[in-house]
């Protein structure tokens, strides 16, 4: 029965950009008990990284905070929450436009929620103001495979 477990993970660290590779790291790690293919895990790391980011630029700003990062693992599913005490989202639905960025002045083209919906299966955005963020991202990992696996060896 491959691919049928239930874990947890709980992290939490600084809000320094040298932490990023860390926690999608950490992530990949964990959703490898999946056996995910190349392009999921991929696809993971780059979701966790852009939460990650938006945590630590937009959510702290120049203050330190502690990002955390929840996932669970269910079946052949993994959800994944990043969450921050930051100063919040005024407008979620705005913030998920395609390259709005609160920080107008760093080279960045958006706030990445375009770039986590396109890698993950559903993405779920909670914010008040100066209370912080989550975001809370699923993915299946490999889709039906096993399902047609079984039906061609029958």
């Amino acid at each position: 029965m491959k691919g049928l477990y239930d874990n947890e993970m709980k992290l939490e660290f600084t809000s320094k950009t040298s932490n990023e590779a860390f926690a999608r790291i950490t992530v990949a790690a964990f959703v490898s008990q999946l056996d995910p293919t190349i392009d999921e895990l991929s696809d993971i790391k780059t979701a966790v990284s852009e939460a990650v980011t938006n945590s630590i630029i937009h959510g702290y700003e120049d203050e330190e905070g502690i990002v955390r990062i929840v996932a669970k693992l269910f079946g052949n599913s993994i959800e994944i929450e990043i969450s921050d005490n930051g100063k919040g989202i005024k407008n979620v639905e705005e913030a998920m436009k395609p390259l709005y960025t609160s920080k107008p002045n760093l080279e960045r083209s958006g706030m990445g929620f375009t770039i986590m919906e396109s890698f993950m299966d559903d993405i779920k955005v909670e914010s008040a103001i100066g209370l912080g963020t989550k975001v809370t991202m699923r993915k299946k990992i490999g889709g039906n495979i096993e399902n047609e696996n079984l039906l061609e060896e029958a």
